[in-house]
């Protein structure tokens, strides 16, 4: 979805917090058969005798609900999110039962020299749970247009 927010609209500072996403079992087991295939993420038992002592999320499954959140309900750009790379962490494991949520920051805007219709715009994007645990880093370097006209 859409907002309504252009380059010029943007500050270093401005914040942004995004709804929520409850996450369970059923989703953590369901995206790792499909994605991401391994015991810590498949198999509450075998996963208690891993490095995460318990069923964990994929990475990636905690990356795709981030980018759904920040799409829904996270950064209003007008022209959408458009990724141009990035650095991810994922500082602890998201579990079952994890709502959650991302908090961003805009962290550097530079504007293009090469092409004034737009700039890059370096976020920071901390994806937390309901006790306000950081589960994942995010720090992408975003394409962001200008307004038309």
């Amino acid at each position: 979805m859409a907002g309504n927010l252009y380059l010029e609209d943007l500050s270093v500072g401005d914040r942004f917090t995004s709804g929520e996403h409850a996450l369970d079992e059923a989703q953590i087991i369901e995206f790792a058969q499909r994605f991401d295939p391994q015991p810590f993420h498949l198999d509450p038992q075998a996963a208690k005798a891993t490095l995460f002592q318990g069923l964990a999320a994929s990475g990636w499954h905690t990356a795709a609900i981030t980018m759904r959140l920040l799409v829904t309900s996270g950064v209003p750009l007008a022209d959408g999110i458009i990724g141009s790379g990035g650095e991810l962490q994922w500082p602890q494991p998201t579990r079952p039962d994890d709502v959650l949520h991302v908090e961003s920051e805009v962290m550097e805007i530079t504007p293009s020299r090469s092409k004034p219709d737009r700039g890059m715009v370096l976020m920071r994007c901390e994806t937390k749970n309901q006790r306000g645990e950081l589960l994942q880093r995010f720090s992408p370097r975003m394409v962001v247009f200008r307004r038309p006209g």
